[in-house]
């Protein structure tokens, strides 16, 4: 029987260097893009004073969400004791962490004043979620570092359960905090719901997952490691589970809000009258992201493939922007309803829906700030023994073994 063996890359191809200096390039254009916007003013991108968060906060937004969802494999590990899945949790937790930088990065660049960061680190209001996720984010850095730690050196191995646990749990409140920025804004009638935190959790699920399956694929196809298909059917499974379960969440969130008579006018808006929102979120986040990737998924051929499960995946990547796209672009363009039952008469946009059309400078932070997060997984696997030196079925057998 094979041996599982957990190796770094080589990462002295002439691929691995060209693709590391493409990720560069793209990264470096996103800084100099966030430089452009911050010396020039807003003006030079889409936002305006109504639509206050844009591009760069969908790909932000995505990339922390997703950042929670990547720990998944490493928690069915150890939480849920899998041994099979044992081998493919390190580089779950790398992952994880690569995201979640990936989508601070962007957020303090976007924002304004990167150098006032410290004030928001050093000064708190606790009424704020936005404070609570200060220590949200930085805590779940340290959790999952730890986490590794346990994984990798075999003097602290005893405490990985307990390590995996507490990220877990962690990941949860993480995700929660990220949907209630959204969830406690009572004045956006798109944003105020309960059903944002476990909506976030459960696309978490699917974002994480889809973005492990493209690192852990493009790992393999790069260094020519063996990869055999029962282990990609079995991540395949799991992904089609997470897209349904997903897509539950995103149905009931759109069922609770057409009940109440208050939300009925911004549902019509997203789902069928908001134009290119509208398409975004049946053509690319349900069709796309969802229902085409299922389809690929649970095929019992193309379910077994290399090439279908990435491109399932990078469908599934697609589909959670436009998602992010609809649902923070989407609730800033419907007008705020400040007097409730009244009409109002001024010239300050009353009733009239906000239109926003992205620049390229904020889509080239957005990209910039995945670039950076896949140099850092870049770099991770080549200096660290994050994945198995051999996926066949083989290799797998033995966990298998021991987890029936």
């Amino acid at each position: 029987m094979a041996k599982l063996a957990l190796r770094e890359i080589d990462g002295r191809s002439p691929r691995y260097w060209v693709l590391f200096g493409a990720l560069g390039a793209l990264a470096a254009a996103g800084l100099l893009s966030a430089y452009y916007m911050e010396s020039r003013g807003h003006i030079v991108t889409g936002m305006n004073d109504q639509i206050v968060w844009g591009l760069p906060h969908v790909f932000a937004v995505f990339l922390i969400v997703a950042a929670s969802g990547a720990l998944n494999v490493a928690s069915i590990a150890s939480v849920f004791e899998k041994r099979w899945y044992k081998p493919l949790a390190p580089l779950s937790a790398w992952l994880a962490m690569a995201l979640l930088v990936g989508g601070l990065a962007i957020l303090v660049l976007d924002l304004g004043r990167p150098d006032r960061l410290v004030v928001a680190m050093t000064t708190y209001n606790f009424k704020s979620i936005f404070a609570w996720n200060m220590l949200l984010y930085t805590g779940f850095l340290a959790l999952a570092a730890v986490y590794l730690w346990t994984m990798l050196d075999r003097s602290v191995s005893r405490y990985a359960t307990l390590a995996g646990r507490a990220a877990f749990v962690w990941r949860l409140v993480l995700t929660t905090g990220t949907g209630s920025i959204f969830g406690f804004l009572v004045a956006r009638e798109a944003y105020a719901s309960a059903m944002l935190a476990p909506m976030f959790i459960a696309l978490s699920f699917v974002y994480g997952l889809a973005a492990y399956l493209i690192a852990f694929i493009a790992l393999y196809a790069g260094t020519g490691r063996a990869l055999g298909e029962e282990v990609l059917a079995r991540l395949a499974r799991l992904l089609g589970w997470f897209i349904v379960s997903a897509l539950y969440f995103v149905t009931v969130f759109h069922l609770t809000n057409l009940y109440m008579a208050r939300e009925v006018g911004v549902e019509r808006f997203l789902l069928a009258r908001g134009g290119m929102l509208t398409a975004l979120f049946w053509g690319g986040q349900v069709l796309v992201g969802s229902l085409v990737p299922l389809a690929l998924v649970w095929h019992p051929r193309l379910g077994r493939s290399r090439s279908a499960l990435m491109v399932a995946a990078v469908l599934v990547v697609a589909g959670g922007l436009a998602q992010m796209y609809v649902t923070i672009i989407g609730g800033q363009a419907w007008p705020i309803d400040l007097f409730p039952g009244y009409q109002l008469r001024s010239s300050f946009y009353d009733g009239v829906i906000h239109h926003y059309a992205p620049s390229l400078p904020e889509a080239l932070l957005g990209m910039g700030g995945m670039a950076f997060s896949a140099l850092v997984v870049l770099l991770g696997v080549k200096f660290l023994r994050l994945a198995p030196e051999s996926a066949g079925n083989e290799t797998f057998a033995a966990q298998a073994g021991a987890e029936a």
